[in-house]
């Protein structure tokens, strides 16, 4: 396999995996609205697919590490594809949860495969010094493209399905599991499971980030069933030693979990905002969809600029200084004009989730090349789902604070609270060190249409 024919696939997965997400993303609390369920019902729901993600970030992380990625991968699709169907047909809260489960433990096994397959790829071919920056931006950028594709299009299915044929607001999911199952077929199809040595098979020198200069693993076919769910726990001690220990990416577990706490903001609060400014649930539902899509874009530009803001900037650490920054202003600026009404609140609270999204996109990515610079192939998935943990427990902590203080201060005192905390994290990346074990990577020049 090629370099280009890795990042085909990579980037092919990256836009199956999230495309369902998006088609279900505007149409969701409606169907459970619709079916019947209160708010409070639909709110643990939602709290049980979080609960169930974060109890199996690590678990399932450590799994890929052993088992390989492809499993892992077609695993959540096939998780997905039954949560979707689930919730299409589903018309008691019971049946909503159980959904909520399924989805909760499709998220969890997607959380890191994919990217680590494709680095694990990228350094077999080209070796270890690859430069990640340009796969990874276009990964991110497709993921966004496809979120947006998938919120515009489930905001109009329910617009053109007869309600004699179904229950229009239950279209969106039903054809998001027909893209999950799609995305099983893809990732059994294309991904094979790549080598986790240096280039012919050799093992490389000392890992970035190894504890000792630890060699990096072949690949290797797992033994009994007994052996594998042994290896688990160790994998993931491993890696959670690793993250917490590292100082490297001990500051980046912190940086997602502020990421969270200002995610959560958004989520929690932007639908009631748009709905206020639109006027009613139904305009604001729409307005919503939009508002999301354009921030999609707005990732999807971030992602693809990242290389090229590491490059001016002068390195990744002052690049993900950079779109904190721009994050944490655009939440402070969701903050400040709050008080405006009608079209002046939703052009600057659109132009704010656009900029919000370009900034966080940037640090995203570049958060992310340094993860797998501080990691082997050994860890690395597992040393992925505790960055989505961070991000998950921070939205968690945002959904059990930010909520109530938007209830009794309102929701300029919440987006404050949330840009505070998002600016202040900009500081973990100030003399950011070096991977142990290697020298820094540099920031080379974006390649052709990487941003």
């Amino acid at each position: 396999m090629t370099a280009p024919s890795a990042l085909r696939r990579y980037l092919l997965v990256c836009f199956l995996t999230w495309l369902p997400l998006g088609l279900m993303m505007a149409s969701m609390v409606l169907l459970l609205a619709g079916r019947g369920l209160s708010l409070a019902q639909i709110g643990l729901v939602v709290t049980v697919f979080s609960i169930v993600t974060v109890g199996l970030e690590l678990p399932t992380g450590g799994l890929a590490d052993v088992v390989g990625r492809r499993v892992v991968l077609a695993a959540s699709a096939a998780f997905l594809a039954a949560a979707l169907v689930l919730m299409s047909v589903a018309t008691t809260f019971w049946m909503f949860l159980v959904s909520g489960v399924l989805k909760g433990v499709a998220r969890a096994l997607s959380s890191g495969p994919a990217t680590s397959w494709y680095v694990d790829t990228l350094h077999r071919i080209e070796g270890p010094g690859a430069d990640l920056k340009p796969g990874l931006a276009r990964g991110g950028a497709v993921e966004s493209v496809s979120l947006a594709a998938g919120v515009l299009a489930g905001g109009a299915l329910p617009l053109l399905v007869p309600p004699e044929l179904m229950f229009p607001l239950a279209a969106p999911s039903l054809v998001g599991a027909l893209a999950a199952a799609v995305l099983l077929v893809v990732v059994l199809l294309a991904l094979p499971e790549p080598g986790r040595g240096a280039p012919g098979g050799a093992l490389t020198g000392p890992g970035r980030g190894a504890p000792g200069g630890a060699l990096s693993e072949p690949a290797r076919a797992p033994g009994s069933l007994g052996s594998v769910l042994r290896d688990v726990p160790a994998r993931v001690a491993s890696g959670v030693r690793l993250a917490v220990g590292g100082p490297v990416l001990r500051r980046l577990m912190l940086a997602a979990g502020s990421s969270g706490v200002m995610l959560m903001s958004i989520e929690l609060l932007t639908p009631g905002r748009l709905a206020e400014l639109a006027g009613t649930a139904e305009q604001g539902s729409m307005a919503y969809a939009v508002v999301a899509a354009l921030g999609f874009a707005g990732s999807a530009t971030g992602s693809a600029l990242a290389p090229r803001v590491a490059r001016l900037a002068g390195g990744s650490a002052k690049g993900a200084i950079a779109g904190v920054v721009l994050a944490a202003l655009s939440v402070g600026a969701l903050a400040a004009t709050a008080g405006l009404g009608g079209a002046a609140g939703l052009l600057t609270a659109g132009a704010a989730y656009v900029a919000l999204f370009v900034g966080h996109s940037v640090a995203g990515l570049l958060c992310l090349e340094m993860t797998h610079n501080a990691v082997t192939a050994a860890e690395r998935t597992t040393v992925s789902s505790t960055a989505s943990l961070a991000l998950q427990s921070g939205g968690i902590l945002g959904n059990l604070t930010l909520a109530a203080l938007a209830t009794q201060a309102g929701v300029a005192a919440s987006w404050a609270v949330a840009a505070t905390v998002m600016l202040a994290s900009a500081l973990l990346f100030v003399r950011m060190p070096a991977p142990i074990g290697s020298s820094p990577a540099p920031v080379l020049p974006a390649r052709s249409g990487s941003g």
